[in-house]
């Protein structure tokens, strides 16, 4: 069923887990999530890199789309590493409710303009927002403890940042990386603890590929609600394409097939790291919400609710049906 990244994170918050979210970039990465989550009983979300978006357009989209309102687990859909406005458009058009707008390239103060339009922009098209400040780096490329430090995000300005911004989620840079670490990571759990304490938003971590264990759990404590995973899926891929070539008469169903389950065997142990295996239970759909919302703006309106009440009642059946099959 297809879920709202907002409702999948709060819920994950307040009940001790996380998310995780896997870049995608064609039908096989997309079978793959979806066929981890449903095995599993999890939610999980579908996230698409612009540089996927510009490639697969709208059907890629649709297909993800599509994809998460036939699973019987909670999917979203999230558009991720938004960096310019032309970026977040394509998405919002596609019909992506969920997106990062991703000013950390830039200055603190132009991130926050950057941020804060197209967080009215999204708002404006019924999306949600995560954001970030502080830069990842992509690779450790010889950094000081110093220059990290000036990078990571400040709590201090992550407060000044969300009340200005009205963002729906925080991406922070504690010392995680994007790619691989090359080295043991440190990542700076007394700031992750002073960031979660001083704001009420989910928070999400990028890089968590190669995270040890003890690290994952740490972060969902300090309550990080979202994990990206890109680099390990996207090497299991290209591990199975590599293995075909030198085979005599490669079959190309044959191959498709093996990438996804190369990447489902990832994304299973990632979620069962982050903690949400078997909690689809607890998640609505967008369609549940909307219903629940409709019903509120009726009891505030209609003096005859209880005839209402009996009218939508086998709707919500149907609607609860879905969410605990």
């Amino acid at each position: 069923m297809l879920a709202s990244t907002s409702e999948l994170l709060n819920t994950a918050l307040r009940n001790g887990y996380a998310i995780g979210a896997f870049n995608v970039y064609n039908l096989e990465g997309v079978k793959a999530v979806i066929k981890a989550a449903e095995a599993l009983h999890s939610p999980a979300i579908l996230q698409l890199h612009p540089s996927a978006l510009l490639y697969g357009k709208s059907p890629l989209v649709a297909l993800c789309l599509q994809a998460a309102r036939t699973s019987f687990v909670p999917i979203a859909v999230h558009l991720d590493h938004g960096t310019s406005e032309k970026d977040i458009h394509i998405g919002l058009a596609a019909g992506i409710k969920s997106i990062m707008a991703d000013g950390s390239p830039l200055p603190y103060e132009q991130n926050l303009i950057f941020s804060r339009e197209m967080t009215k922009l999204a708002h404006a098209n019924g999306a949600v927002v995560e954001a970030e400040i502080g830069r990842i780096s992509g690779r450790e490329e010889g950094l000081t403890i110093d220059e990290k430090a000036a990078r990571m995000t400040d709590p201090v300005a992550a407060v000044e940042f969300i009340k200005e911004t009205k963002v729906d989620f925080l991406a922070v840079t504690i010392g995680n990386v994007h790619g691989k670490y090359f080295s043991e990571p440190k990542l700076d759990f007394p700031r992750l603890e002073k960031i979660r304490a001083a704001v009420s938003v989910p928070l999400v971590m990028h890089g968590a590929s190669g995270l040890p264990e003890s690290m994952i759990h740490q972060c969902i404590e300090f309550g990080v609600s979202k994990f990206n995973v890109n680099t390990e899926i996207r090497e299991a891929y290209m591990d199975v394409l590599k293995s075909s070539i030198s085979e005599a008469h490669p079959d190309l169903l044959e191959i498709m097939e093996k990438a996804i389950d190369a990447m489902r065997w990832v994304i299973s142990d990632k979620l069962q790291l982050f903690g949400s295996v078997g909690k689809s239970y607890l998640h609505h759909s967008v369609e549940t919400d909307e219903l629940t919302a409709k019903s509120t703006r009726n009891k505030q309106t209609s003096r005859n609710q209880s005839s209402f009440d009996q009218r939508l009642k086998p709707v919500y059946s149907e609607a609860l049906s879905l969410v605990l099959k």
